[in-house]
């Protein structure tokens, strides 16, 4: 088997060594020439790609794909890969295709649960431009009859990004929006149920998140009791000083539901809550 990432970041990587053992060929794209030699360091054969273009050897390499799987923003334009590679993966047939959205397409709703299956209802730009992403891909799979499994991904973190970093960084705030609470999810997490849901290919859209929606100043203050210091001060959400970016992540707040890759894939959370993966990730500092 083979298996092409566009996009090898956090999240592909870790997917490419949940899996590494069960493809005889990897290859991923990237934008620059020097993260391109750190690609080939890992065994993953680079190709570059902007989307601005078709990459070079990317459409000879998507013929033999058995695999693909899509890590990069939209923007604007819409799908950088179905901008300039949609016929060369109809191309190649391959069995199973995987696109890595976010939870940010639910928008906001006030704090109550959401599923797979509640109206989204994007509030920022990328938002919006990751639902019409979404629906591309959809319609896509549905022309060429072939399966995109579409996974949305809560706040990422694990080793080397998460609150311990802060910490380490001084950087760590308790920022406290009365109601607010976010999902997380751990990039182990991320790559085993993708690798689960490679072998069960179809076409459907899974959240994938953590069991615990919390409020944000509360993973702080665990970090903290873990580290053994005192937790920085409590911020209010509307004195803190934050980037836009920042901001319009505290003007969606919502709860999201992981039942169904749990129900229908079988998937067993190595790290169901933020307590949980902290202890673990600990150690590593």
């Amino acid at each position: 088997m083979r298996l092409f990432v566009f996009g090898v970041g956090f999240s592909s990587k870790a997917f490419v060594e949940e899996v590494r053992e069960h493809f005889d060929w990897i290859g991923g794209t990237t934008r620059s020439p020097e993260k391109a030699e750190t690609l080939r360091g890992l065994g993953i054969e680079p190709f570059l790609f902007n989307g601005e273009g078709k990459g070079d050897g990317i459409a000879e390499a998507l013929q033999q794909a058995t695999h693909v799987l899509v890590s990069i923003a939209p923007d604007e334009t819409g799908d950088l890969v179905l901008n300039q590679h949609a016929g060369d993966i109809a191309a190649g047939r391959p069995e199973w295709i995987g696109y890595l959205s976010t939870v940010g397409v639910y928008g906001n709703h006030d704090g109550a649960w959401v599923d797979e299956d509640t109206q989204c209802k994007p509030v920022s730009k990328r938002s919006v431009q990751r639902v019409a992403a979404e629906n591309a891909w959809s319609a896509f799979a549905s022309e060429n009859t072939l399966p995109v499994q579409i996974f949305r991904l809560s706040g990422i973190y694990g080793p080397g990004r998460n609150t311990f970093e802060n910490f380490r960084k001084g950087k760590a705030r308790r920022l406290v929006k009365p109601g607010q609470v976010f999902n997380r999810i751990h990039v182990a997490d991320i790559a085993g149920a993708l690798k689960l849901a490679m072998q069960q290919p179809s076409t459907r859209i899974y959240n994938v998140t953590d069991d615990e929606p919390a409020p944000p100043q509360d993973v702080v203050t665990h970090a903290a009791e873990l580290l053994g210091v005192e937790a920085p001060p409590e911020i209010p959400f509307e004195t803190a000083d934050l980037t836009p970016m920042a901001r319009s992540f505290y003007g969606e707040n919502k709860r999201v539901s992981n039942r169904r890759i749990k129900d229908e894939l079988g998937y067993t959370f190595r790290y169901p809550n933020y307590r949980t993966a902290l202890k673990d990730l600990l150690p590593t500092l």
